[in-house]
């Protein structure tokens, strides 16, 4: 009964997502999407390895910069441009699971951190970046060299595809017999070592798959928006991917989900909701709520760590079991 009703959910949350670009703006959704994508990569690596990367938007940076050099730059096809930021964010996903494996608990999140923010400093002196003025003027092109980019709706729909196939992928990962395994070191790495698994190279397997998937997410955006900026390889946009995926929910499949629309609608339309309560009670405080976003998000976090310890899906989820 539970697991039909989630495929009703996840069923409703499709038709309302093909209906929306219709009644909503699609570069909004689209960062929606993209945001989710990027969260529920870094889900497959807190939720079911146990690993807290504190660097994870350098994926996510080096995914938009290197799709956008490739396309804008060189020339070649969007779908060559996103291979590119795809197998860039891997191997950078190779290297930095490398070196953090090593270690675990804080000082794994902190070396993640440290060369989350190596790959920020690169971006913001390399050549090709344009520095703190961002890379400008990337084309969308032609998809395949058959579907228009150019258009909104065809692009969401782009994005709305490769989202949910990237998600169908998490979740066929997750119920494999590598995911089992990664779920025992969660739970338990030194039995899990006991048994003979070397635990480390599948640790960093996950590393490489969640950087890949975070990558991904980042050459969407880049080729959806047309740019990209210093504020995606940060380590503030690490912090709130931690965010997105603690509100939804660590450890579910549509968590993340949940929590990207969650995050990015209160980000993106915290002001207008802020004007819209100035006027009905008059209160000073909420005309300047634009400008206390962080306040709001990090209220939020507070409520959600006191109130819904395993997020609002997890929450749901343990109702739902409960006779």
């Amino acid at each position: 009964m539970n697991r039909n009703r989630m495929q009703y959910i996840i069923g409703a949350l499709l038709l309302l997502a093909l209906v929306l670009p219709y009644v909503a703006y699609p570069i909004f959704l689209m960062k929606i999407l993209c945001f989710a994508l990027f969260s529920s990569a870094f889900n497959l690596l807190l939720g079911y390895t146990g690993l807290l990367s504190f660097g994870h938007a350098a994926f996510l940076g080096t995914g938009g910069y290197i799709c956008g050099y490739v396309i804008r730059n060189l020339g070649y096809p969007p779908e060559l441009g996103i291979l590119a930021g795809v197998s860039c964010s891997m191997v950078l996903g190779l290297v930095m699971g490398g070196l953090a494996i090593r270690r675990q608990g804080i000082y794994f999140a902190m070396i993640t951190m440290a060369l989350g923010q190596l790959a920020y400093f690169f971006f913001l002196e390399a050549p090709f970046t344009g520095g703190e003025d961002g890379m400008q003027g990337i084309p969308r092109g032609r998809l395949l060299g058959l579907i228009d980019l150019q258009s909104d709706i065809t692009m969401y729909y782009v994005v709305l595809f490769v989202t949910v196939a990237s998600v169908l992928f998490i979740a066929r990962v997750t119920t494999s017999p590598f995911g089992k395994v990664l779920f025992a070191i969660k739970e338990n790495e030194p039995r899990a070592i006991s048994l003979g698994y070397k635990v480390d190279r599948f640790k960093l397997l996950a590393f490489v798959l969640s950087g890949a998937l975070a990558g991904l997410a980042g050459s969407l955006q880049a080729l959806m928006l047309g740019f990209e900026s210093l504020s995606d390889p940060h380590w503030t946009t690490s912090g709130l991917v931690i965010l997105i995926t603690l509100v939804g929910g660590v450890g579910t499949l549509i968590g993340p989900i949940v929590g990207g629309v969650i995050i990015v609608v209160l980000e993106q339309k915290v002001g207008d909701i802020g004007t819209w309560l100035y006027h009905l009670t008059s209160i000073e405080w909420f005309n300047t709520l634009g400008e206390s976003v962080s306040i709001v998000t990090g209220l939020i976090f507070v409520i959600c760590v006191m109130s819904f310890r395993k997020g609002i899906i997890g929450e749901l989820q343990d109702r739902w079991k409960s006779p």
